[in-house]
């Protein structure tokens, strides 16, 4: 029975509800209203039951009817989205845009961009996993994700996998204003620095094993989760190399006290848009990598070399 049931049928009955009246619903649909009246005849027909009232001067909807109308919406708005969906592919332009960021990358940035992305693309849906270390480059490994934003953890690129530079983001030593360090007086040597714990991050992915870079400390505290070493930071319990763009507000309000380590070379985090190189991003993921390049130049520094990330 149902499958004689077409869109042309609920799209009468939803305009003659909206309009009031068969006459009013053929002027919009642009159609005459002997149409209308046997479009919604023949849906009647079709469920076996009267959506209609018709013992008044003009037909209104009953109970049934609207009941019905309601599944009426949902179905001619789900085959509305279902054609602007295959419209958009057939345009080159994702259905999903699936992203695996580093947790190290500036949020406020990226919601900027997808903050536009969403108007413009409304019918790409977006995923977004917030990882650390390897697990991001692991996502994009396992097709689970389409694009990542990370920094990659050797030098020598992968053949099934394109870089593309983005930015690069500064680590600065930081420790929590009521840590022993920060009476030290500055620029502090490295041994001062190996006598206390140094908080870094870890994950549980094999890609970042045996990564040793940024360490000096000879007492190590693992974290797999950035908030968590934030919260164990501002404890106390040691110091850490931190993305300046996220111990700015602590570092200002006294919370944390940034360190000056005699001897030090800047310690910058490079971050690259990174996808398979067999599904290239289409229209959608494409727009999103130029919009978000254009405003992380007006926030952090690019910077175009790629090296093995930090330990941080």
């Amino acid at each position: 029975m149902l499958d004689r049931l077409t869109l042309d049928q609920l799209r009468a009955l939803i305009a003659v509800a909206e309009t009031g009246s068969f006459s009013a619903a053929a002027r919009k649909l642009g159609r005459v209203q002997s149409a209308i009246s046997q479009s919604v005849q023949s849906l009647e027909d079709t469920l076996g039951i009267e959506l209609f009232d018709r013992a008044a001067k003009t037909p209104k909807l009953n109970e049934t009817g609207r009941v019905l109308l309601q599944d009426a919406y949902g179905l001619v708005h789900g085959a509305d989205a279902m054609r602007a969906r295959a419209e958009s592919i057939a345009a080159n332009i994702e259905p999903e845009l699936t992203l695996a960021v580093d947790s190290m990358f500036p949020n406020r940035v990226l919601m900027e961009t997808l903050r536009v992305f969403g108007p413009r693309f409304p019918n790409v849906s977006v995923t977004l996993f917030t990882e650390g270390l390897g697990a991001a480059e692991q996502r994009l490994r396992d097709g689970v994700a389409r694009l990542g934003i990370y920094s990659p953890l050797s030098t020598a690129q992968s053949s099934d996998l394109e870089w593309e530079p983005m930015t690069s983001i500064e680590m600065v030593p930081v420790v929590a204003a009521s840590h022993p360090l920060a009476l030290e007086p500055l620029p502090l040597e490295r041994h001062t620095l190996e006598k206390h714990v140094q908080l870094v991050l870890t994950d549980r992915t094999p890609l970042s094993q045996n990564l040793r870079g940024g360490i000096v400390s000879l007492h190590i505290w693992r974290f797999a989760d950035l908030g968590t070493r934030l919260e164990f930071l501002l404890a106390g319990f040691g110091w850490c190399n931190m993305p300046r763009h996220l111990g700015r507000d602590h570092i200002h309000a006294g919370r944390l006290k940034e360190l000056a380590i005699r001897d030090r070379n800047n310690l910058t985090l490079p971050m690259h848009i990174v996808y398979d190189r067999s599904r290239p991003p289409g229209k959608a993921g494409r727009w999103f990598i130029e919009d978000l390049r254009k405003r992380l130049a007006q926030c952090l520094p690019l910077k175009a070399g790629v090296g093995p990330a930090p330990e941080i």
